[in-house]
């Protein structure tokens, strides 16, 4: 597994959100910053606290000009359920095939309760305007996730 750094150009994806429609990346680059958080499984408590955490904090990321997207291997019909249970207001994306998982180097071995398996790790990715990573969000809690996001967003704007 080969995590993306900063300063690698983010990987141009295509992918199915949680209504069905395709969305590019590409049409993001140059219009906005873009927050790519992988997450390994819709409605699981780790991840519904760090979706819950990214929903509270929209406002903020709309000022800082920051559009978000989940990432998970979980189908459309699972993300738009996560969506409307815990009212979330941004976009997850399928990636069912963990296509998009590979090309950002958060696939790869689990381990979890004596048990080896594959899966996404869970990493986030800040893509800067000119579509390169500017920040590797890797150590943090689920809880405080959205919050470590905001600090760094706070900080890229006052430097």
């Amino acid at each position: 597994m080969k995590t993306l750094n900063v300063g690698d150009k983010a990987p141009l994806f295509s992918l199915l959100d949680e209504n069905n429609q395709t969305i590019e990346l590409a049409d993001y680059i140059g219009k906005k910053q873009v927050l790519v958080y992988f997450y390994p499984k819709a409605m699981t408590p780790g991840c519904t606290v760090q979706a819950q955490g990214l929903r509270d904090i929209k406002a903020q990321l709309d000022e800082l000009n920051t559009v978000v997207f989940g990432i998970s291997p979980d189908e459309p019909k699972r993300l738009i359920k996560f969506c409307q249970r815990d009212e979330l207001n941004f976009t997850l994306l399928s990636d069912v095939d963990h296509k998009v998982a590979d090309d950002f180097g958060v696939w790869g071995l689990k381990k979890f309760m004596g048990r080896e398996y594959d899966g996404i790790h869970r990493l986030s990715f800040l893509i800067g305007l000119d579509g390169k990573i500017t920040h590797v969000f890797n150590k943090f809690k689920t809880k405080d996730h959205h919050q470590v996001v905001l600090d760094v967003l706070n900080e890229l704007v006052n430097k």
